[in-house]
């Protein structure tokens, strides 16, 4: 049997048996999870190639199409950049302030900006433009905000340090955290459907942005990372670790659908045909979850400074991570594994406006924090 990454990122063709819903937005459904009974029991799918063609493998995606010459530092800088002015335009202190303050610390305190930027590029790479895709970009940066404003709650994962400051809850209380989760949540939706948003002189189609809605709604709701997310705290504190199967459902909704939606929306937007959405589409649940596989080997590597969030965090709440799971050196050849896949899905594409893509997913695969 091929490995879960092939399977996750193989061609559009054989994707079919997994869509249960409307194909008018042309959104396979992610893995529904497993039962009970499998979900403690030990995956016996074949999950990695042999360490020889993993080595090769890794080669490979070392000498893709990534080898264009491109300074992804400059890019991420510049984009960014671009993001926060947007951002610090849409959410304004107004009253009343208190509220504002509490969307604003969480929003523009820090962050990498990886969603909000991918949504760019997917854009770009399919002849859209930047100030088209802003809208929805700086929309999903909120929803990605409230997602750890709500993470981060007592209630929730406890946590109170988050990019390096206290986190919202810590600051704000508690109420008003949820509230600045909330309000986010519903500034997003309205940033992304207010035809205002786009630019006059440079509008995106209705048909797009209605796609683009529906799109969101299903990768961050009860099929998405919301599915996540509760599957995870059903997942916790059982004494004995969940099996593969659950796990990859875990992250595939908790952390690869909010990626998804930044990339599929950015190529919706930018007007991809229907091919070149699913590649991305593809690209982004590969990347999603070597997001997730990386975030757990860092958090047993790294330090709670080196992180700017909790260290061990996972081991101390018994959680199940690909470490716990797999071993540290498997996980590390796994994540080899998903970044290979996530390359291959670009092939197709102009080199040129690959490369953000490309090195996008070299940055997930081999960042320290």
């Amino acid at each position: 049997m091929t490995s879960f990454a092939h399977f996750l990122c193989s061609p559009v063709g054989s994707w079919a048996h997994l869509s249960t819903r409307s194909s008018s937005f042309l959104s396979p459904s992610l893995p529904s999870p497993p039962s009970s009974a499998s979900a403690s029991a030990p995956s016996t799918r074949r999950r990695r190639p042999a360490r020889a063609a993993m080595e090769v493998n890794a080669a490979a995606s070392a000498a893709a199409p990534s080898a264009v010459e491109f300074n992804f530092k400059g890019y991420m800088l510049q984009k960014a950049a671009a993001v926060n002015q947007a951002l610090d335009a849409v959410v304004p202190l107004v009253y009343p302030e208190r509220i504002h303050e509490a969307m604003r610390y969480s929003l523009l305190g820090g962050g990498k900006r990886v969603r909000p930027v991918l949504c760019l590029a997917a854009c770009e790479i399919v002849g859209g433009r930047e100030r088209q895709a802003m809208p929805p970009a700086t929309a999903l940066e909120m929803i990605h905000t409230m997602s750890l404003i709500h993470d981060d709650l007592p209630c929730m994962d406890n946590d109170d340090l988050r990019r390096g400051q206290p986190t919202n809850h810590c600051v704000f209380g508690e109420p008003l955290a949820v509230l600045a989760g909330d309000a986010l949540l519903a500034l997003a939706f309205g940033r992304l459907a207010d035809p205002a948003s786009y630019p006059a002189d440079d509008p995106v189609p209705p048909a797009r942005v209605v796609r683009a809605v529906g799109e969101l709604s299903h990768c961050i709701g009860a099929e998405g990372l919301v599915a996540g997310q509760v599957v995870d705290m059903e997942s916790t504190g059982l004494g004995i670790p969940v099996g593969l199967d659950r796990l990859e459902f875990i992250h595939l909704h908790k952390t690869a659908a909010l990626l998804e939606a930044s990339v599929v929306i950015g190529a919706i937007v930018g007007g991809g045909s229907d091919n070149q959405i699913e590649r991305l589409r593809r690209y982004a649940r590969c990347v999603g979850l070597l997001f997730q596989v990386v975030d757990d080997i860092l958090d047993v590597t790294k330090s709670s400074q080196e992180l700017g969030k909790t260290a061990g965090k996972d081991l101390a709440s018994d959680k199940t991570t690909y470490p716990k799971l797999m071993g540290l050196e498997k996980s590390r050849e796994f994540a080899e594994e998903l970044l290979k896949d996530a390359k291959d899905q670009l092939s197709e594409f102009d080199p040129i406006k690959a490369a953000p893509l490309l090195h996008l997913a070299d940055y997930i695969a081999h960042r320290q924090k």
